[in-house]
């Protein structure tokens, strides 16, 4: 269902009745501008359009397997529950939580990822219950507590200031709040200098900082990928599939955490 809502003197006002939407893309005014590290590269249409074949497809199922499983376990049941993705992309998990029976919104920066959201979810038959809308993760468009969840995968690493978004999350989450890292004493290292927009990495004590500046909570984590992303989506499926077995056998050593690439980070408000 899409609500109208303003904003006046920090108190948010529902001026409409909720209407049902088709899978819409929505534009809102960002106002004040927060900064994250590729914001017009994920502007072009042809970055959008193989976004996830690049990722995802070979090897990179492993890694889309694995993330979805880490927001369907973090939520739990999800059904009849209004869930927004900030930072939604493509919508892999937008659409997902929306077969799950979720009333999702995803919010994104990118009108070319949107579309590509739009599509996958008419091509999967729930563009009736899912919503998306471009704007600003620094400044959403909702009251405060409004959603029974609130998550932002893949997110984090291209934000510079984590914690200006990660309050404006926490604000409009009546329940869990759940995101993830790329990890600074991990194999992504060795590549991370390589990427083309860089990508922020955290310490354990870094996101130890955060949830406390931020108001969270840690309720759960979980850490994965001993090999990191990368090494994933440059192989076919049935060579990165070994690999995938080693690196789930590090994973359950005492090692395994340590050495991960990537955490996913189950929060909730700090007050409640």
């Amino acid at each position: 269902m899409a609500c109208r809502w303003r904003r006046a003197d920090d108190v948010w006002k529902q001026v409409g009745p909720c209407q049902p939407v088709s899978s819409t893309v929505l534009q809102l005014g960002c106002g004040r501008s927060h900064s994250v590290k590729g914001k017009e590269w994920y502007q072009a249409d042809e970055i959008a359009e193989a976004y996830d074949d690049k990722r995802f497809s070979g090897g990179g199922q492993f890694i889309d397997r694995r993330e979805k499983a880490a927001v369907l376990n973090a939520l739990g049941p999800v059904e009849e529950k209004s869930i927004l993705e900030v930072a939604c992309g493509t919508g892999r998990f937008t659409v997902m939580l929306a077969r799950e029976g979720a009333d999702v919104v995803g919010l994104d920066v990118s009108g070319p990822m949107l579309q590509q959201g739009k599509r996958k979810a008419a091509a999967t038959g729930v563009d009736e219950t899912v919503e998306f809308m471009r704007g600003d993760a620094a400044r959403l468009p909702f009251p405060d507590d409004h959603f029974d969840a609130v998550f932002a995968m893949r997110f984090f690493h291209l934000a510079d200031r984590p914690v200006t978004f990660l309050r404006e999350i926490k604000r409009v989450s009546k329940g869990p709040v759940l995101f993830d890292t790329f990890n600074s004493q991990s194999a992504r290292v060795v590549y991370n200098w390589l990427l083309p927009m860089g990508s922020r990495l955290y310490s354990r004590s870094d996101v130890d900082a955060l949830l406390a500046d931020a108001g969270l909570e840690l309720v759960d984590e979980k850490h994965d990928f001993v090999l990191p992303y990368g090494f994933y989506r440059g192989l076919p499926e049935s060579i990165a599939s070994p690999f995938r077995q080693v690196d789930e056998g590090l994973g359950s050593t005492g090692l395994g955490d340590a050495l991960a690439s990537v955490s996913y980070w189950q929060t909730t408000d700090a007050e409640e």
